[in-house]
């Protein structure tokens, strides 16, 4: 069904449009944000897990930590 879907043709006709909606200024900076985003998520899941494990390795059912809370908030932060 998606077979084909993203060929560099496509890419470059994506990239243009972009190019033409937010400037070449602005695309750097789009980009950089896009990433941060990406990896302060990845950074929350991490920690995430490593609190789940030391919740369960102590018993019980896993429970978010007020330190976890925190990660995924300034994710959600950061991607916003």
């Amino acid at each position: 069904m998606f077979e084909g879907l993203f060929q560099p043709m496509h890419l470059l006709v994506i990239f243009g449009i972009a190019l033409l909606v937010f400037g070449p200024k602005k695309l750097p900076e789009l980009g950089k944000g896009i990433g941060e985003g990406i990896r302060g998520f990845k950074s929350a899941m991490k920690e995430e897990e490593k609190a789940g494990q030391r919740q369960t390795d102590h018993g019980g059912t896993p429970k978010l930590t007020d330190e976890a809370k925190t990660n995924v908030r300034s994710a959600q932060d950061i991607s916003a």
